[in-house]
């Protein structure tokens, strides 16, 4: 019979303290691979705005095999997935919410590209930017967010996804203010 101690333990191979993930770290495990964005947030500058970026241009990767529908599944499926990957990832690099996971910002990113589509390169950029500025900056409901879901385990693998989710509502809610009044 096994604890949850013993089911919630680092792996054996990873138990040194790991200060910034390699990529043979992010090679060591598949939610490793996942939550550090596929490599993107391996990147030693920015890890978050790298992530963000690498998920634009899968986006449009997405968009070019996909309708909308099926991107919305994917994106789905993704929450799911990243809060398993980002739970992993952090207690196995036992920092609670290390700036080198970065699936919160790609799924984050996903959504608010797919609920802003179509439209142009400019309307992309300006979501992307103000993006950037919510999960960066962390103003208000972010901020708030961000103190709710601490720690290891599910509930700090939620909170890492849930202020960039926080932040992709306040960029549509930005987005949607401004369309409307102009």
């Amino acid at each position: 019979m096994t604890t949850d101690s013993a089911v919630s333990a680092p792996d054996p191979a990873l138990r040194a303290p790991i200060l910034r993930p390699s990529a043979r770290f992010m090679l060591s495990h598949p939610a490793h691979w996942i939550a550090l964005g596929f490599g993107s947030g391996l990147s030693p500058v920015a890890p978050g705005t790298a992530g963000t970026l690498w998920a634009w241009l899968a986006y449009w990767v997405l968009q070019s095999r996909l309708d909308a529908a099926q991107i919305g599944w994917v994106i789905a499926l993704s929450l799911p997935l990243g809060w398993w990957a980002c739970t992993t990832c952090a207690r196995n690099l036992r920092v609670a919410d290390p700036g080198a996971i970065v699936w919160d910002e790609i799924v984050a990113f996903w959504l608010v590209l797919w609920l802003v589509m179509p439209t142009g390169f400019w309307g992309q950029l300006a979501a992307f930017a103000l993006f950037r500025f919510f999960d960066a900056a962390k103003p208000g409901p972010v901020a708030w967010a961000d103190r709710q879901f601490k720690g290891f385990g599910a509930r700090g693998g939620f909170g890492i996804l849930f202020d960039d989710l926080v932040a992709a509502f306040c960029t549509l809610l930005v987005l949607a203010l401004w369309r409307w009044l102009w």
